[in-house]
């Protein structure tokens, strides 16, 4: 199967169609600088090996937040268009560009130029809506290194969700090695990462527990495919819970919480396993640091930066494959993008937050 599945089925997105012509030159984009600004300007145009597409949808990120108040590990560019997640459709290419067609409903990798291979600081350093202009605009502009083409049967609010908690929730699982069919997961916390986490879990064959803060939670992530689930304000040594409901732990404990977590997360972990801690944490003020965040078990713990565009590409033909669909909790109009990021601080949000561009 292609990365650019272009067969619908019924209940599909449908195809679109080049309409530049009808649309107008003028953009309109959001800014981060102390906040976010709005303001228009002339459609931008795309340079050689980029292309411009006609943004339908865009969705927030915790990142997004940490990038608002200056505490992401990469300062956002002032002035910078903001969002790493969103869809469009191509409507010009610039010259050389031999990754994309117009009409063709892409979206963009969150490292610029990582396209396959071990990450670097230098590529590690290159990303959309912090130091690249990202998906918060009728239009972008997409490096070709990025593009990757969207699975044909998600809804154009679905496919602006993939980039960042669907990739680094499926690297969590799938890198350095595959999940085994039959291995157990545990995910922490009920994030969009987590929910991913779940969906990928079970697709490819695993057992999932999960940790979360309130049986509302419990009952949904049952509902989306967690095969037990502990409520952590009940049980608060969950990770012994794990072990004792076990008998031997867990293989892969992917944790989007952090550092308030990593000690039972620790204690939940099989011999042999690997703890992901997923996103650039900043601690809570306060927060205590294990002195050995090992304890008295041999496992791995490790950090990973998203994925990168192959990695991106294999998860959207697992995706197609199995036709999953994400988890949306609330679709915000354009006018009310400062509303969307209000409503993901809240921390109410159930699935991703997405921004309808059209």
């Amino acid at each position: 199967m292609s990365d650019n599945d272009i067969h619908r089925h019924p209940g599909d997105a449908p195809a679109r169609t080049d309409h530049r012509s009808q649309i107008p030159a003028i953009d309109t984009a959001y800014h981060l600088d102390g906040g976010l600004s709005r303001a228009e300007r002339s459609r931008p145009e795309p340079g050689p090996h980029q292309v411009l597409i006609r943004v339908r949808a865009a969705s927030v990120n915790r990142r997004d937040l940490m990038l608002m108040d200056g505490t992401y590990p990469l300062p956002a560019t002032p002035g910078i268009v903001p969002l790493s997640d969103g869809v469009g459709e191509v409507i010009a290419l610039g010259s050389g560009v031999t990754g994309a067609g117009i009409g063709d409903r892409i979206t963009a990798s969150y490292f610029v130029h990582w396209v396959d291979g071990p990450q670097t600081l230098a590529t590690a350093a290159e990303q959309y809506g912090a130091n690249f202009d990202g998906f918060l605009a009728t239009y972008a502009l997409i490096e070709e290194d990025s593009i990757v083409h969207v699975p044909a049967h998600l809804t154009d609010a679905e496919a602006a969700t993939l980039s960042c908690a669907g990739l680094v929730a499926w690297s969590a699982l799938t890198t350095p090695a595959p999940l085994a069919p039959g291995a157990r997961v545990l995910t922490v916390g009920s994030g969009a990462v987590a929910l991913y986490a779940i969906q990928f879990a079970k697709m490819l064959g695993a057992e999932v527990i999960s940790i979360t803060s309130s049986q509302e939670k419990a009952d949904r992530l049952r509902a989306l495919g967690a095969d037990a689930v502990i409520d952590r304000t009940v049980t608060t040594d969950w990770g012994d819970a794990v072990m004792e409901m076990t008998g031997t732990g867990a293989e892969h404990i992917i944790d989007a919480v952090g550092l308030p977590t990593l000690e039972q997360s620790v204690r939940a972990g099989a011999y042999n396993s690997t703890v992901t801690m997923i996103g650039a944490m900043t601690p809570a003020p306060g927060t205590t640091r294990p002195d050995n965040p090992f304890g008295s078990s041999y496992l791995s713990i490790r950090r990973i930066a998203v994925g990168s565009r192959t990695g991106f590409e294999a998860m959207n033909r697992a995706i197609t494959e199995h036709r999953l669909r994400p988890v949306i909790d609330r679709i915000f109009d354009f006018d009310d993008a400062v509303e969307a990021y209000d409503y993901l601080r809240s921390g109410a949000s159930f699935g991703k937050v997405v921004i309808a561009v059209d």
